[in-house]
């Protein structure tokens, strides 16, 4: 599930539920003719003494040739940072949060697309050979240090879209709704180039997504409801980026014009897993981005999950749209917007929402590197514990429904 916010560099070959300044780097002239021994030599001391500071450059085969580029400056206080650019995928930064230079190796995390690259300075310190890796499988990348001359360009940035008028109340002007492509694994919501996406999404998963629901908070669907999967592009009929609030809208005038879906509202005792924070308190990083900025929520792969701009609460539904097998209610009682990367090993009862989408949970790993399961990872890595509880909840009780009209 993604929304427009988490933007990554598209490195891997697959992607789940489908989830963005330059440091300008100048070469110091060198005046006067040396021998080329003494060129080359003094050439190899400069790159030496700069470390790895510079523009690299270098093309990961990821199913399809992407050209990488990596400027590394000096960091205040010592240490170093990094900007990443998939500069066939467009022109927009996205920063290293950790890296490192340990004699010849080399070591960046890129935390905002759940990326790293490990590799060898040569002796030379002109080329890095080593693996990118944001996924199970590391890709080789060999990165050359650039210079003016042979660098590559990075073309700038597509705009941001601007945030709908806060009062607008949109609707879709245009919606298309298809089957989804048999055999294709996962499933996805966006807001991408001015239209709102879905693929391999059933009628539970919209309901959810436009009432801020569980499936077993949708009483009385037919079979179908689980089982019929749905692609839809459609754009709304105002300008701008909506907010969550304003998708969820379209969506629930969609439901009701296309499917024809007619409800009540009621209250049942539901079982549930209640979010609190842990001893110790939270471990999260405040979002520095604005309440009307993109959000994000996506998977590199089950268990894996990055999450951008969003308030505990937001993260509670989205768990409970996307992963639990029951509502999930959020009492952190955490005002702020937060981003976070949660790895962890999931279980049979996690993520029944894919399986009909050619997605399965791997089974259970004596690996010992293996991240910890949902319930430890949330307390380790994040500072939240997760339970179960016992409370009243809202329920939709369907009293009509049909297939989706033709387009």
């Amino acid at each position: 599930m993604m929304t427009e916010g988490l933007r990554r560099l598209n490195f891997s070959r697959k992607w789940l539920l489908n989830l963005a300044g330059t440091v300008a780097l100048a070469a110091l002239p060198v005046f006067g003719l040396l021998p080329a021994s003494q060129g080359s030599a003094q050439a190899a001391a400069e790159n030496q003494a700069q470390g790895i500071v510079g523009t690299w450059q270098g093309t990961l085969h990821a199913g399809r040739d992407l050209r990488i580029v990596v400027k590394i400056s000096k960091a205040d206080g010592g240490g170093y940072k990094a900007d990443f650019y998939s500069i066939d995928q467009g022109g927009a930064p996205i920063s290293a949060n950790k890296i490192t230079l340990d004699g010849t190796a080399v070591n960046i995390s890129v935390t905002a697309i759940g990326g790293a690259y490990d590799g060898k300075l040569s002796a030379d310190s002109k080329t890095i050979a080593g693996n990118w890796t944001q996924g199970p499988n590391p890709l080789p990348l060999s990165l050359t240090r650039a210079i003016p001359e042979t660098e590559w360009a990075i073309p700038p940035p597509t705009p941001p879209v601007p945030p709908m008028a806060a009062d607008a109340n949109p609707s879709f002007d245009v919606a298309t709704i298809k089957p989804s492509v048999p055999n294709r694994p996962g499933k996805g919501f966006g807001f991408r180039a001015g239209h709102f996406v879905t693929f391999n999404t059933n009628l539970n998963d919209l309901i959810a997504y436009a009432y801020g629901l569980h499936s077993k908070q949708i009483i009385d669907g037919p079979a179908w409801f689980a089982t019929d999967l749905f692609d839809i592009e459609a754009k709304p009929d105002a300008e701008g980026r909506p907010n969550q609030k304003q998708m969820a809208v379209m969506v629930q005038k969609l439901l009701a014009e296309r499917f024809q879906l007619k409800f009540h509202h009621d209250k049942r005792e539901l079982s549930v897993y209640v979010i609190t924070v842990a001893g110790g308190g939270p471990k999260m990083t405040k979002s520095t981005t604005g309440p009307n900025d993109p959000t994000g929520f996506g998977f590199r792969a089950l268990g894996d999950l990055i999450v951008r701009n969003l308030t505990m609460a937001d993260f509670a539904t989205w768990m409970q749209s996307g992963v639990m097998d029951r509502p999930v209610v959020d009492q952190t009682g955490l005002p702020d917007r937060y981003d976070f990367q949660l790895k962890w090993t999931p279980d049979d009862s996690q993520f029944s929402q894919f399986r009909g989408s050619g997605v399965t949970v791997p089974p259970p790993t004596d690996n010992a590197a293996a991240p910890p399961g949902l319930y430890t990872a949330l307390t380790e890595q994040l500072g939240l514990k997760m339970g179960p509880g016992k409370v009243p909840d809202d329920v939709i009780v369907i009293d009509h429904v049909e297939k989706p009209s033709e387009n």
